[in-house]
């Protein structure tokens, strides 16, 4: 799991130097340990605001249009103090298959809201052995999943001891995942996740749009509510609070987009061409500057 401030950091980090992640004082840079180096580099790339370059073997690292527009010099919200910032991560990290495999597992493929550890690790390795991968060993598994469960629940709930690492991950800021007291029980459940604003699920919609039918003028509800790395999905909405978001798409979008329910038909339609960052610049523009307060490491 990644903390408060290691995206800024890596962002910081990679702008004066693109090869900082190869160097020894990447310690004294970063102002952290060897191992919390390597972290800080997957969480960097896993949240999309770092890229590999390509040709480089990973040697070489680039911030990407998204890490500069929100943590770089000039950016929205480099101290993750916005929760639209972390719903968006959130949905940068379901976008890596490869890098961040239970992620990908329990929000679109486990068919329980609610699991243990155990059940949601064994889902993982029968499915991760299902696809021939590489790394799918029961050890690597379990940490794996025990990193999943920290970056959404947070450490009083998860019992961590002060003597651990109990410093939380942004993300448990976003309830999506609630511990049962008392057991080692998980919940994962559809719900309306009032802190979603409408201009961060327009961007996931936008975005998720694209990958799957970039030339398409409309775009299923059925599609948006459940379909692998949708909004509905991703985000764990209901179908009513997804009905709601998308009857707002006119109003929001100045009638670039608009939901219709036609003869239990229900669909979005694309009106005019339609760029998924003008939407977080809108948000934050709106939201205020997040620039002026700093947190420690």
């Amino acid at each position: 799991m990644f903390r408060h401030s290691w995206l800024k950091k890596a962002v910081d980090a990679v702008t004066a130097d693109a090869e900082i992640f190869t160097r020894d004082s990447a310690i004294v840079t970063l102002g952290v340990g060897k191992n919390m180096v390597r972290s800080i580099r997957h969480w960097g790339l896993a949240t999309g605001v770092l890229s590999e370059e390509p040709k480089s073997r990973g040697a070489r690292l680039n911030v990407t249009e998204f890490g500069e527009m929100l943590l770089g010099a000039s950016g929205f919200d480099p101290y993750l103090e916005d929760p639209a910032t972390l719903w968006l991560l959130h949905w940068k990290l379901l976008k890596q298959d490869q890098r961040c495999t239970t992620w990908h597992y329990a929000f679109n493929r486990f068919p329980a809201t609610e699991f243990t550890r155990a059940s949601l690790g064994q889902f993982v390795l029968d499915e991760a052995r299902r696809a021939d991968a590489a790394e799918s060993s029961e050890n690597s598994i379990r940490r794996d999943v025990e990193v999943f469960l920290r970056s959404y629940v947070g450490s009083a709930d998860m019992r961590v001891s002060v003597g651990e690492d109990a410093f939380d991950c942004p993300l448990s800021e976003l309830g999506l995942i609630e511990a049962r007291p008392g057991s080692d029980l998980f919940q994962l459940q559809r719900n309306p996740k009032p802190t979603l604003g409408d201009h961060a699920f327009l961007y996931a919609l936008c975005d998720f749009w694209d990958a799957i039918s970039e030339g398409q003028q409309t775009l299923a509800f059925s599609e948006i509510a459940y379909r692998k790395g949708s909004p509905g999905t991703v985000f764990r909405l209901d179908e009513n609070s997804i009905a709601d978001r998308l009857e707002r798409l006119e109003t929001v979008t100045a009638g670039r987009l608009a939901y219709t329910e036609t003869a239990g038909l229900r669909q979005v339609y694309r009106n005019a061409a339609l760029k998924p960052d003008d939407f977080l610049r809108e948000h934050y523009e709106v939201a205020g500057d997040f620039r002026d307060v700093e947190v420690m490491a």
